[in-house]
């Protein structure tokens, strides 16, 4: 019987291209990584700065099945090196599962250690609390609830609108908890504001800028459920906009303004970019046609595909195509019951869409899909997409980068093994190195 490490030792050594980290990374990301008590934080509390929740759940468990991980909550990130297959620096977003081959424990010098199927692979570094997760708000918020940072603290995620519109079976993303993940926090009693007021937003981005002394953020981006109609009184780009507009008059060019938001018409995308955004990410989540209308069916109502991805195209012409980096959810065209069923063929549709963006000098990215347990597609493919799939896919983003001519997208801090510290999948791991790359 194949262990999890024959499976991951297998993948390195058929894929050369792609760096060990990522293959371990990958596997960790789709299939997360149980945490004994010893590796838990004392949440806002303690010396380790704890998992946000900033915006879906990421774990393989609801709240209430996560036993002492959803009271101590574990690190946000942790970051793997050295072990058996010697890694470099490898930064990873925490996804929990009490199930999963792999554990970080401590070990009998109290050395935090990566362990799969019992045997250790890697030491565990975990993300120091960050002084400005010291302070609180006038009235009390953590800037942790308000403006948390990912990314090894590279990125100010301000999820200003926690839930989304498309709302219900026939118009959610068939693979997204937002709206879960909002529902579960509010009744476990967390702090989980549904929308963000403008000027907490200031106060606690405020608090980052004072205490941030070595300057480790460097974007911030404004994001959260889809605006179909209005939230106080705005539509979707006056409603993240005005967040933009304030941020950037209170500090100008201080960080690196991004939206994640729909595919909207021209004169919208104009106006994110008069307010101060210089990235935009309208994500197209999946590429093949039949699947895109079959798990997102809000988006293919509200928009439809092709227009989803003209707008994508016209949007170069407000930001310039470097700066549009549209996501897509890697792994979801394989989760059954509509998805490929072969690795090859579910990379071919992949790769097409990542041709088609890359060859209009526009560079998707992505993240490992999770299947969280109250989704659709998490409920019927708990196991996620096979590693394999995420491996190649890799190695085929890797080929269709450099046949464009293009390097790694803006604001996302340096590319390479080693360097990389975009945490929820490998692209960055697997880039040439460089220096970070600033907004064209």
């Amino acid at each position: 019987m194949q262990t999890r490490t024959d499976l991951i030792e297998d993948l390195m050594a058929r894929f050369p291209k792609v760096p060990p980290e990522a293959v371990i990374k990958e596997d960790l990301l789709r299939g997360g990584v149980a945490f004994d008590d010893s590796a838990l934080t004392d949440n806002e509390d303690g010396e380790v700065k704890p998992k946000s929740y900033f915006i879906f759940s990421f774990d393989h468990r609801t709240l209430p099945e996560l036993g002492t991980a959803a009271l101590r909550r574990p690190p946000e990130e942790i970051v793997l090196t050295g072990g058996p297959y010697q890694l470099r620096r490898t930064v990873v977003s925490v996804r929990v599962n009490p199930q999963s081959p792999y554990r970080v424990q401590a070990d009998a010098d109290g050395m935090l250690r990566l362990t799969l199927d019992g045997r250790p692979i890697a030491d565990v570094g975990l993300p120091p609390m960050p002084e400005y997760y010291r302070h609180k708000l006038a009235n009390g918020k953590s800037v942790m609830e308000v403006a948390p940072t990912i990314q090894w603290g590279y990125l100010i995620y301000l999820t200003v609108f926690r839930v989304c519109q498309y709302f219900g079976a026939k118009e959610e993303c068939q693979y997204c908890d937002i709206n879960h993940n909002w529902r579960q926090h509010k009744a476990a009693g967390r702090p989980y504001t549904g929308v963000k007021p403008v000027d907490e937003v200031l106060e606690a981005m405020e608090i980052i800028d004072r205490y941030d002394t070595t300057g480790a953020s460097h974007a911030y981006t404004l994001t959260g459920g889809s605006v179909t109609s209005k939230v106080d009184g705005l539509g979707e780009a006056d409603f993240y906009g005005r967040y933009a507009k304030a941020i950037e008059e209170r500090f100008p060019g201080r960080w690196i303004g991004k939206v994640v938001a729909q595919a909207l018409p021209r004169e919208d995308v104009q106006r994110f970019y008069d307010y101060g955004i210089r990235i935009y990410h309208p994500n197209y989540e999946v590429w093949d046609k039949r699947l895109f209308e079959l798990y997102c069916p809000g988006k293919e109502r509200y928009v439809g595909r092709e227009l989803w991805h003209e707008r994508i195209l016209e949007s170069a012409e407000v930001f310039g195509a470097r700066n549009v980096i549209p996501n897509f959810v890697a792994g979801v065209e394989m989760a059954a019951p509509h998805g490929f069923t072969d690795v090859g063929e579910a990379i071919d549709s992949t790769t097409e869409g990542l041709e088609y963006f890359m060859s209009r000098g526009i560079t998707p990215r992505f993240t490992t899909w999770c299947p969280e347990p109250t989704t659709p597609l998490g409920k019927s493919n708990p196991n996620g997409a096979p590693l394999e799939y995420h491996i190649r896919l890799l190695e085929s983003y890797q080929a269709t980068m450099e046949r464009n001519g293009l390097t790694s997208p803006p604001g996302y801090g340096p590319p390479g093994a080693g360097n990389a510290v975009f945490s929820v999948s490998s692209f960055m791991d697997c880039l040439p190195a460089q220096s970070d790359t600033t907004v064209a």
